[in-house]
């Protein structure tokens, strides 16, 4: 394989990426949340419960930004590798907690906070072995 740098330009595409995710997810959350009145228990009800998520605008914003997403992911996966761009991209965690605290008025305990900055150290790891990695291709 051919040496792949984790450049300043592609940070700034997996950040971009990151954003997109948490904005997909949290467009999915309202449009589900939409219809969270209606009753799920009898096909009649899923039918209902499908129909009304997809008349809300939020899913067609979130269809959306997944396209945006895939777009931008697939070029950095173009840049670099793919271990090393996930454990980076899992910031988007960090990011939908906040979200989900922010506009959702979620409660996210503490043990749910302890396994995110267990997730944001090992993103520390893995962008240091991966720096470590380049220097000693050169």
């Amino acid at each position: 394989m051919f040496k792949k740098n984790l450049t300043v330009k592609v940070i700034l595409f997996l950040v971009f990426s990151d954003i997109l995710e948490t904005f997909t997810q949290f467009c999915f959350k309202k449009g589900a949340l939409s219809q969270s009145g209606i009753d799920i228990k009898m096909f009649s009800g899923i039918f209902n419960f499908l129909l009304g998520v997809f008349s809300s605008w939020f899913l067609w914003l979130g269809l959306l930004s997944v396209v945006l997403t895939f777009v931008i992911w697939s070029t950095v996966l173009s840049k670099i590798d793919l271990s090393v761009a996930v454990p980076i991209a899992s910031f988007s965690y960090i990011l939908i907690a906040l979200v989900s605290i922010i506009f959702l008025q979620e409660k996210i305990s503490l043990l749910r906070w302890s396994g995110i900055f267990f997730i944001l150290i090992g993103v520390i790891f893995v962008s240091l072995s991966s720096k470590e990695r380049q220097d000693s291709l050169k």
